[in-house]
């Protein structure tokens, strides 16, 4: 692991978010690494300050003096009148904050994946990761997933349009096991991770994260993230072309 991929993993870490494998990985490179343990320390050290200091701020009694005179004087609402405001109230915060728990958990979800996409995306940068199968031959590298994975994942060959194919390889996503097709252009990796989905989630976007760009879609009940450092308009692009090759069904 280098010291960039640690950087990121290290308040994860601290707040023992990450799983066996990642802090294991973590741990291996802290033995070695002065930099990055200095770091962790520097983040233990700030969490405790914030633990003692008093952050906490209590408003002075004429503040609510000021507010209370400010409120519009009314007559006293009746028992009867309390109680069905009560009950009117709480039926509409549980059905809000229900809706609104399900818009966090599905956020922090999204959060994970992309930094899961991340994560894995770097280790695979790393010498003898990239591949499982080295070859430009998709008729190769798909069949190469047979086994492996409950379907074989759409591969192309897209040379021609600016993006060569390097082969494939299994990573791991989210506690299961996805295909990664990795493509180049010119210098750069593009990592295309594809895993089944039970129900398209969005319309393709761009998500920018830790200077990485991502492209995601749904598509034929699969997700796709293709992820690199190249500018936004590329990976777009390769996005586009791929998503039409996948269409046309010509391999």
């Amino acid at each position: 692991m280098r010291c960039d991929e640690a950087q990121f993993l290290l308040h994860a870490l601290l707040d023992r978010e990450l799983d066996a494998g990642h802090s294991s990985e973590v741990e291996v490179h802290l033995a070695d690494c002065p930099r990055c343990t200095a770091q962790l320390h520097a983040y233990r050290d700030l969490r405790q300050m914030m633990l003692s200091a008093e952050l906490r701020f209590v408003a002075p009694p004429r503040l609510r003096h000021r507010i209370d005179n400010a409120l519009p004087t009314s007559r006293a609402p009746n028992r009867r009148t309390l109680l069905q405001g009560f009950a009117l109230g709480a039926a509409a915060s549980a059905i809000a904050a229900s809706g609104m728990v399900v818009v966090i958990q599905r956020a922090d979800w999204d959060q994970r994946i992309l930094d899961e996409i991340i994560s894995a995306h770097l280790r695979s940068l790393q010498v003898g990761h990239l591949t499982d199968v080295q070859t430009s031959d998709q008729h190769t590298v798909k069949p190469w997933f047979n086994g492996k994975l409950d379907a074989a994942p759409p591969v192309f060959d897209l040379a021609t349009q600016g993006f060569t194919l390097l082969g494939g390889r299994l990573d791991y996503i989210d506690g299961r096991a996805i295909a990664s097709i990795v493509y180049q252009r010119r210098a750069h990796v593009i990592n295309l991770f594809i895993a089944p989905v039970a129900k398209p989630e969005r319309t393709p976007g761009l998500v920018s994260e830790r200077g990485f760009n991502i492209w995601r879609w749904t598509e034929q009940g699969l997700s796709f993230w293709a992820v690199s450092d190249i500018n936004a308009d590329e990976l777009q692009e390769f996005g586009n072309r791929l998503e039409a090759a996948i269409l046309s069904g010509k391999t």
